[in-house]
């Protein structure tokens, strides 16, 4: 298995299809991008993709690689920056952080407004939990994370970017799919995928909801993160309360409504270090509201 059956797979799961992913993102032909795709299978031992009419869509398997295969690329990039550091050590470097799954969104944003105005500095980029991302933080090993406003840490300040929605991220045969919007109580005796503990601000965001609108739900699953969640809930015919950028990660077997109501939202903000001088981060913190302005119209 080598790195580019990896950037090829990701590029078709992201396109969702062979023809859209050889063309616009590979720049390679259709049947040479199948075979590499079967090789990878054969190397995994299982089906990652289903082809259908109009497209792919992944196999359970395929969706758990797809989340592997993003990590291996995005720690390749870090390894590769940090040669890179090391090799240019007059270079300034800047370690950013992202609570894993809003890279897409943010990262590039963020990166055209440093790099546009410091064209000679190295980027670090970490992905992870946000509970860790904000001890990183703390201890100096990350500049700046997108993240949420984690509790315990006091040598944080926090910068809001966004107030993100809470959804209800079913599967889209499933009968509550049929609603516009839909109540918590729509969702009693519903196979529930809660948020775990790695996401504590989110999962008290949840729990409190519920609690308000007088439900009281056990949960049949837990699940990590957003991209887990929506494998759990396509595998298990689930239901479960997301922050809205879950959308971006939605195979075709499932889909979002919002809820009715005064929906819950999870605020999305950018953490640093009181004590952190660096004229990398000044000018970061002096671009936020660019950088919203530029994420929202990304996802607008």
């Amino acid at each position: 298995m080598e790195l580019r059956h990896l950037r090829y797979f990701v590029a078709v799961a992201e396109a969702g299809g062979l023809t859209g992913a050889a063309q616009r993102k590979l720049h390679t032909s259709q049947p040479s991008l199948s075979r590499q795709i079967r090789d990878l299978e054969e190397e995994v031992g299982a089906q990652l993709l289903t082809r259908r009419p109009r497209g792919i869509e992944l196999t359970p398997a395929g969706r758990a690689f797809l989340e592997h295969a993003r990590s291996v690329l995005s720690q390749v990039e870090a390894a590769t920056e940090a040669a890179r550091r090391i090799a240019h050590p007059s270079k300034p470097c800047f370690t950013m952080g992202f609570l894993t799954g809003h890279e897409l969104t943010w990262m590039p944003e963020a990166l055209r407004i440093l790099r546009g105005e410091l064209p000679n500095i190295n980027v670090m980029i970490s992905s992870q939990y946000s509970p860790p991302l904000a001890d990183a933080i703390s201890k100096g090993n990350v500049d700046a994370g997108f993240l949420r406003r984690e509790r315990g840490v006091p040598e944080l300040a926090f910068r809001p970017l966004v107030k993100e929605l809470i959804v209800v991220v079913l599967p889209s045969d499933h009968r509550l799919a049929a609603l516009k919007a839909i109540s918590p109580q729509d969702l009693l005796g519903e196979t529930f995928v809660a948020v775990s503990n790695t996401a504590p601000v989110l999962r008290a965001i949840i729990d409190k909801y519920l609690k308000r609108s007088g439900i009281n739900i056990t949960p049949a699953h837990e699940t990590e993160h957003v991209v887990m969640g929506v494998s759990l809930i396509a595998s298990t015919g689930g239901v479960a309360l997301l922050p809205a950028y879950a959308q971006n990660f939605l195979t075709p077997s499932v889909t979002s409504r919002p809820l009715k109501g005064d929906a819950p939202t999870v605020d999305l903000a950018l953490g640093y270090k009181n004590s952190n001088r660096s004229p990398i981060l000044k000018l970061l913190l002096s671009k936020v509201d660019e950088l919203v302005a530029r994420a929202s119209g990304k996802t607008g």
